[in-house]
């Protein structure tokens, strides 16, 4: 998949292949504007859930994760 995104930072457009054709889609948000990672060697990277929160329009760098509880070992 690719993601671009506009010069405003409040449209982005999608291109997905889904294996019979390519796919476009296009996002806007009314108000406020995407949070983008930072860009590395000329691309920027995103895990599947920051993507999701990016196409929600959620500024996923002040999401947190709950800890995760670990089992104990008993005897």
């Amino acid at each position: 998949m690719f993601v671009f995104r506009a010069k405003r930072l409040d449209r982005l457009r999608c291109i997905y292949w889904d294996g019979s054709g390519m796919i476009l889609a296009t996002k806007w948000l009314e108000a406020g504007k995407f949070v983008w990672p930072p860009i590395r060697d000329g691309a920027m990277q995103m895990t599947r859930e920051e993507f999701s929160l990016l196409v929600a329009g959620i500024d996923w760098t002040r999401v947190k994760q709950n800890p995760v509880k670990r089992p104990l070992k008993v005897g």
